[in-house]
């Protein structure tokens, strides 16, 4: 009697990809094969395969990795939102960033997409009401990957952060789906007061590398903020803004500035 097949649920093609792209690295370069097994192919899942990497990560003299892979895999199972955004945030940098051309690299390799999937624990941990473990994992991204986001900020799906050095969030900032952003970007307040004070970051926007939005404005979908800008004003929807203070400098350019990467404005030369 044949083998029933596996059911359309079971699989999953983009483990699978990640699989196959763990073997071949081992293949390719035998060096680095315990690493590779211990971080992907040891597991049965992008959710285990996740936490053992967050947790390899955060754990420290403090708190060991096995009490941290438990803090992990609980915010997982109570939300399987987590993995959604992972897969979303995985997608989003294969199709955005020409350094990457596999999709076990950002899991192996990447420190935005590290930090970002971590920051979520926190964010999850924070919506429960564990407000000390939130710090903790706030405090070991900032000292790990020098990536310092408010665990009570609010990040949507599809994030990009490319090379993730110097990256800063408040706590009241807010940012949509399908963003994408450089080193060295800050989403901060203005001043001491403790109201909703930092940027709020519509949907499909790109901020170059070195940009600063400050205080409680909005950036509108799929706008592009030039690097080394500092943004004091809101922002229209489908525009660039450039300079110190930044100013509107032109349209967007394209329909998703934050998926094409474009970071040029002005007459386009032949």
């Amino acid at each position: 009697m044949a083998e029933p097949s596996r059911k359309i649920s079971s699989v999953d093609p983009v483990w699978e990809q990640i699989q196959h792209e763990a073997q071949q690295a081992v293949k390719d370069e035998p060096l680095i094969g315990g690493f590779v097994h211990a971080c992907i192919l040891h597991h049965k899942s992008i959710e285990k395969a996740l936490s053992y990497r967050i947790a390899a990560k955060l754990a420290s003299n403090e708190m060991s990795m096995m009490v941290v892979r438990e803090i992990v895999d609980e915010a997982i199972a109570e939300d399987p939102g987590l993995v959604e955004a992972a897969r979303a945030d995985l997608v989003a940098i294969y199709e955005r960033d020409p350094a990457c051309h596999r999709l076990v690299q950002p899991i192996l390799y990447f420190k935005g997409y590290q930090a970002v999937q971590a920051y979520r624990v926190g964010h999850h941990l924070w919506k429960k009401g564990k407000r000390d473990l939130a710090y903790f994992v706030q405090m070991r991204v900032s000292e790990i990957f020098g990536v310092d986001i408010h665990p009570a900020a609010r990040i949507g799906k599809g994030i990009m952060i490319d090379h993730a050095h110097s990256i800063v969030i408040g706590e009241t900032a807010v940012v949509g789906d399908n963003v994408s952003m450089l080193h060295s970007v800050t989403l901060g307040g203005t001043g001491k007061e403790e109201e909703d004070r930092h940027p709020k970051i519509a949907d499909g926007v790109l901020i170059g590398a070195g940009a600063k939005v400050l205080g409680n404005i909005k950036v509108g979908h799929c706008s592009r903020i030039a690097a080394g800008s500092v943004v004091l004003e809101e922002v229209p929807p489908c525009k660039t803004v450039a300079g110190i203070p930044a100013k509107i400098v032109g349209e967007a350019g394209c329909d998703q500035p934050s998926v094409l990467m474009d970071h040029m404005f002005g007459p386009k030369i032949a």
